[in-house]
């Protein structure tokens, strides 16, 4: 392992994260660290979310030619995006690191969170001490998740605890560090079954169940749902699985990804709504609002009400009977 690393960070519109974090993961291997804006509350334990306010992307890479090769590429892909209209991104930011003190520079951004009504996001090394009616889901979200305040997983979570009912089996398109999988089962569902592309992605979701007791109702897999005939899928590594219609149906299915997968996925997201379940889908850009819904609406989604909070928006709807 290298003696010092670089953390390289820049802070920019939200809607500007999602297209910085895929320049940066191209050039650095430990994962993207997304920190949203917030303030302190409860002597400086809980994180309130700021409204509007620039997210912070990080990467670490290390200090040798190899980690100077990375910060250089991943300069010239921040002046590109601003070059095609993303705005105001920052120059990148340097701070270097010991070794001893990289494992756990990011840890420093993650505090406990409210999402929803009544839904508590604890990291592991924090402390909370839950309310009366509060659900506490204990976290790890490693270098490679957000903290858990974006306002999309807010959404998500405030249209669970509406839509959760005990017993319900649910499946998490595109899970991460398993948030949403864990806030489902927190809630009252019986089981969940984690779908996600990355390999990372699948051990946080399995690692984060154990850590809440929860192993044996989490089914995590390294797979994905098929895109809407005719249309090309995102592209994939050949060995990710394609699962269809042999999964079942689910009372409650999640997608918190990106308004274009959203409307690849349609139709099979659909599918594998049981009628009369919910689906809800996130992660959707408000200027790119139509390009989820009007798919959604077309495989078959109804009674579609949309959470917005700032740029962004979920839609949380019935499949018809």
């Amino acid at each position: 392992m290298p003696a010092y690393w670089l953390e390289l960070s820049v802070t920019a519109a939200p809607e500007a994260v999602e297209a910085i974090s895929e320049v940066m993961s191209r050039h650095a291997t430990g994962g993207v660290a997304i920190e949203e804006p917030y303030t302190l509350l409860d002597d400086g334990q809980v994180a309130q979310p700021l409204l509007d306010a620039p997210v912070t992307v990080r990467v670490y890479v290390p200090a040798d030619p190899g980690g100077a090769e990375a910060r250089a590429r991943i300069e010239e892909g921040m002046w590109h995006l601003r070059q095609i209209g993303f705005g105001a991104i920052s120059q990148v930011s340097i701070r270097q690191l010991a070794e001893e003190d990289w494992a756990n520079a990011w840890k420093e951004h993650y505090h406990v969170s409210h999402l929803g009504k009544r839904t508590v996001i604890k990291p592991s090394w924090r402390e909370y001490t839950a309310q009366p009616g509060e659900v506490v889901v204990e976290l790890d979200p490693g270098m490679a998740f957000g903290t858990g305040l974006h306002p999309t997983t807010r959404n998500c979570v405030l249209a669970l605890e509406d839509a959760i009912r005990p017993g319900d089996r649910v499946l998490d398109v595109g899970s991460g560090s398993g948030i949403l999988s864990l806030a489902a089962l927190k809630l009252g569902a019986a089981s969940v079954l984690a779908l996600d592309v990355s390999p990372v992605a699948v051990a946080a979701t399995r690692a984060n169940a154990a850590a809440n007791g929860l192993a044996d109702r989490v089914e995590a897999r390294l797979a994905t749902l098929a895109g809407a005939a005719g249309e090309p899928f995102t592209p994939l590594p050949a060995d990710i699985p394609i699962l269809g219609a042999a999964i079942g149906t689910f009372d409650v299915v999640l997608a918190n990804i990106i308004a274009r997968v959203i409307a690849q996925l349609a139709p099979a997201l659909l599918r594998a709504t049981r009628p009369g379940g919910t689906l809800i889908a996130s992660g959707i850009i408000a200027e790119r609002r139509h390009e989820a819904e009007e798919p959604l609406r077309a495989a078959g989604l109804t009674d579609v009400r949309a959470l917005i909070e700032g740029d962004w928006v979920t839609f949380a709807g019935t499949r018809q009977e």
